[in-house]
């Protein structure tokens, strides 16, 4: 087959969907060699020539898509348009600018970032991560979620699959996008290697430094917004004991993304300056001992498509503390404690009951450990690998 494959925001973006789809497409072209591969990259900048295949400096992770491209079933067209120039042109003005004429001729094409373009031949696989939007109105900027409400809905219906996170997704997309259950299917995000506990007290030490980190804290890892649910996190600490925030901090680690004013005004509002700590967005190479020199990983999240910060925080061995909606149950299943994300109170008992008992700390890292040994993206790529071919022969 010939594949066409979105991967702009790989490399435009660090982490959420760049991740995923860094991920999942490394593990694909591990496992297929036969098919062929057409990454479609909007904006200038990032067109690799075929020789020398050099990493592109200041582009962020074209680095990775020149490695990517050494591999013989592998080329990249590069659109000189940028992604945003492009979505106005296939949703908003709806123009049937058809993908082949950037890729040429294809047997499928698969968007995993919610929304499709319009294609003359090719099969449509498109990924929806979450319906948020919906689900948690004020989770996306208006304007976002005005674009979201009109594009989403169109390309779920183009697409002759609709891949999801998790079952929770999956539900979703039936009940309010109208989608058959037959044509949805879900692939579950995979964990890195290289999340795992991290014992070396150099590298730990580093991490630390880097980011100016207190010796004991609670860690919570998103982009600030929202639908994160972080002002209630941090009201849930300060009902913590005053002799435990004495010792324990809390650290809100991630870039800013947007209504995040309510963030800070509440940790002012608390007197709480000295106690909440924000790195902001922590380089992906620092994760894993970011995870592992917390205590615990706290994410009282409202919505979330699959929750993978939970899931690569009980890889590192760190017992986690989440919400009892959408996907996240799915995901931590009894390996963490999951609460309502709205009782302040009863977030801030499951967080206290965990610095107070060693054996539940004990008990969570090992059933967070094995857990997450459940999540691979291997495993996620040939789940993908086989719906391209029945979707190719349908």
């Amino acid at each position: 087959m010939r594949i066409g494959f979105d991967y702009t925001a790989a490399v435009r973006q660090g982490a959420g969907i760049g991740r995923y789809t860094r991920q999942l497409f490394r593990a694909l072209i591990e496992l297929d060699t036969q098919n062929q591969y057409v990454l479609l990259v909007a904006g200038r900048g990032v067109a690799l020539s075929e020789e020398p295949r050099e990493p592109v400096p200041g582009l962020g992770y074209a680095s990775e898509l020149a490695e990517i491209v050494k591999r013989p079933n592998v080329r990249v067209v590069n659109v000189p348009l940028s992604d945003r120039a492009l979505m106005i042109l296939w949703h908003r003005m709806r123009m049937p600018l058809w993908v082949e004429l950037f890729c040429g001729r294809l047997d499928l094409f698969h968007s995993p970032d919610f929304t499709l373009p319009p294609a003359r031949r090719a099969r449509g696989v498109l990924t929806v991560h979450d319906l948020s939007f919906i689900r948690v109105p004020d989770s996306a900027h208006p304007r976002l979620r005005k674009f979201l409400l009109q594009a989403v809905p169109r390309s779920v219906q183009r697409a002759d699959w609709v891949l999801a996170d998790s079952q929770c997704t999956k539900r979703d997309l039936v009940e309010l996008m109208g989608s058959s259950a037959e044509h949805v299917e879900v692939i579950y995000p995979g964990v890195e290697r290289r999340f795992r506990p991290i014992r070396e007290a150099a590298v730990l030490a580093a991490v630390q430094q880097r980011y100016q980190l207190p010796p004991r804290f609670v860690l919570a890892l998103s982009t600030l917004q929202p639908r994160k649910n972080f002002e209630r996190l941090i009201q849930a600490y300060a009902l913590m004991s005053e002799a435990l925030r004495r010792d324990v901090k809390l650290v809100i680690a991630g870039g800013r993304g947007w209504c995040y004013d309510s963030i800070f005004e509440t940790v002012k509002a608390l007197q709480m300056e000295e106690a909440v700590r924000f790195p902001g967005y922590i380089a992906d190479k620092d994760l894993p001992a970011l995870y592992g020199l917390a205590e615990l990983f706290a994410l009282p999240s409202l919505y979330e498509g699959f929750g993978l910060e939970p899931l690569e925080a009980m890889a590192c061995g760190t017992p986690v503390v989440t919400s009892d909606v959408s996907s996240l149950p799915e995901v931590v299943g009894d390996a963490g404690l999951c609460v309502d994300p709205l009782n302040v109170e009863r977030l801030a008992e499951a967080m206290e009951l965990v610095f107070a008992d060693p054996a539940l700390r004990q008990e969570m890292t090992r059933r967070g450990i094995e857990r997450a040994q459940g999540f691979t993206w291997s495993a996620a790529a040939q789940t993908l690998l086989h719906l391209y071919e029945r979707a190719a022969a349908a």
